[in-house]
């Protein structure tokens, strides 16, 4: 007995019973059932099969049995256009036809197919999965198996393992090559590696799993591989970077430029050999940085006043950097200084020290001379002997009027040659250690300006010691054929003797050239006890 109902408007179930023995008292016969033919919009062959099956007829009130079997007619139909679809990398067309798409190349399938061997090449067709149709258009479709053709390498690829064409030195490169049409087993694989050295293969097995391979200097490295059979050859390029991880970068930037000219800053990095590196250089407070291959820039400072340089040097996963300061003016006076031996024996020669001086001379000369500490800038060069530059800079707010900026800057620059040629700037190095500064008798800059109404005076006095030179050669080449030049030379010595022994500054007062001024080295920090003397009474 079964219950059916329904849900009334009325939100009320009526119930109904049904009496099923009553409805189904008999097994169905041949008689109650009747056949049905499963077809799509009147074919009758679906998936490549012809199907019947039967059913009860309409009012036939019996039930199944078990043995009851829908289908009666099951039977494969001939294969035809419907039955197939496009294989892969095929398009199928506005003529019904596949043919293959833009990005397949249909002889990619017999890349890996080695001479002697078998391979399925395809019509371009495939049965669609689960059709069950036979002969017909199946042998016209169905893919091919062919003999493996014999091909010359074409696609040759090179890379590294992990992707990357940056590699530190002493570090092994794995590269791998790759291969997209071609005989594996027949092609004879050549590797250079870029650095003298290179390495051949009879086939492509042993270098399935890549080839290993370590660099032991750093720069650019032209990688190539070869590839060759009796049938042709491919070639691949790789360009390697080995880099040396940077250890120190040292920042050489004049102290004082000229503003609106160019001005030469280098960035020397240790150790020098390197290989690659990428520079940014940062000035005063740009938000973005230059960035240069090479180590050198040129820049032109338009701001008088301090103006910061920044460099960045990047070579691999290393990012150093280093900062210095330059002093910009519209003009400026310089002069080298020298020292009282005994400060040759204390110098150890690096940049620490070199500042720490520099600062205590700046500080004598400004408690010697009453001038403003703003307006002297003493830079102490590397190497042995000792030596220094004096800047001397223009006030800050005298820049506007040239003509007596300029004339205040020559009192200025008195009254230190006289305190200095009176051997009044003085400082103690230790307990005991008096050190003496000199003016030494060669000016690099004596006025260092940028206008043009100098120039002109500039150029007059280059061409006079142009002149002088050529008159002092042409007498020395010629000094045999003048009878008079022999006396006056040996009388001009004799007095020249007299004034050396009369006028000297002092014995102590050491002869400076700039032929002795070495290269700069960086040793050990040395910490300096400094303090200033006064005027010596």
């Amino acid at each position: 007995l079964r219950v059916f109902g329904h849900f009334s408007l009325r939100s009320e179930w009526q119930l109904v019973k049904v009496d099923y023995k009553s409805l189904f008292s008999h097994r169905c016969t041949k008689d109650d059932y009747q056949t049905w033919h499963l077809h799509n919009q009147g074919e009758p062959c679906v998936m490549g099969e012809r199907k019947i099956y039967k059913k009860r007829k309409p009012g036939a009130q019996c039930s199944l049995g078990r043995d009851y079997s829908q289908t009666v007619v099951s039977e494969p139909c001939v294969c035809g256009q419907g039955d197939f679809e496009c294989d892969y990398g095929y398009e199928r067309h506005s003529n019904n036809q596949c043919i293959p798409a833009f990005w397949f190349s249909p002889s990619s399938l017999s890349k890996d197919c080695n001479v002697g061997q078998n391979y399925w090449n395809s019509t371009g067709y495939r049965r669609i999965v689960s059709n069950n149709c036979t002969d017909g258009l199946r042998e016209k479709y169905m893919a091919r198996m062919e003999k493996c053709p014999g091909k010359a390498p074409r696609g040759l690829h090179i890379l590294t393992s992990d992707g990357k064409l940056v590699l530190e030195q002493g570090h092994n490169a794995t590269f791998i090559i790759l291969m997209e049409e071609g005989d594996l087993q027949r092609t004879n694989i050549q590797l250079d590696f870029g650095d003298g050295i290179a390495v051949s293969y009879a086939n492509f097995s042993p270098v399935e799993d890549g080839i290993r391979h370590m660099y032991k200097s750093a720069g650019i490295f032209q990688v190539t591989a070869y590839a060759e059979n009796s049938l042709g050859s491919d070639t691949a390029v790789l360009f390697l970077h080995v880099v040396c991880p940077v250890e120190h970068v040292h920042l050489s930037v004049p102290f004082v430029a000229i503003r609106s000219k160019d001005v030469n800053i280098t960035a020397v990095v240790w150790p020098s050999q390197a290989g690659t590196l990428t520079y940014f250089w940062w000035f005063g407070n740009s938000t973005k940085p230059l960035i240069t291959l090479e180590s050198s820039i040129s820049y032109m400072f338009t701001v008088e006043g301090m103006n910061t340089v920044t460099v960045q040097v990047s070579g691999g996963n290393t990012l150093i950097q280093d900062t210095k300061e330059i002093a910009v003016h519209e003009y400026f006076q310089s002069q080298l200084l020298s020292f009282s031996p005994n400060l040759d024996y204390y110098n150890p020669d690096i940049p620490e020290w070199r500042q720490d001086v520099g600062k205590v001379i700046k500080r004598a000369l400004a408690q010697v001379t009453g001038i403003p500490d703003e307006q002297i800038l003493v830079a102490v060069f590397p190497g042995l002997p000792t030596s220094a530059e004096l800047f001397i800079l223009p006030h800050k707010n005298t820049t506007e009027r040239r003509k007596s900026s300029q004339a205040d800057l020559e009192q200025v620059v008195e009254i230190l040659f006289n305190a200095l040629n009176q051997n009044l700037v003085q400082f103690e190095l230790k307990p005991g250690v008096e050190v003496v500064v000199y003016v030494t008798q060669l000016t690099l800059a004596p006025l260092v300006d940028s206008s043009s109404g100098h120039s002109s005076s500039a150029m007059l006095m280059l061409l006079s010691v142009v002149f002088v030179g050529l008159a002092v050669f042409l007498i020395y080449k010629f000094k045999r054929k003048i009878p008079w030049i022999n006396i006056y030379a040996q009388v001009q010595h004799d007095k020249e003797q007299e004034m050396i022994g009369s006028v000297s500054q002092s014995e102590n007062a050491p002869k400076i050239t700039l032929s002795e001024f070495t290269d700069p080295e960086e040793l050990m920090d040395k910490e300096l006890d400094t303090r200033v003397m006064g005027e010596r009474q």
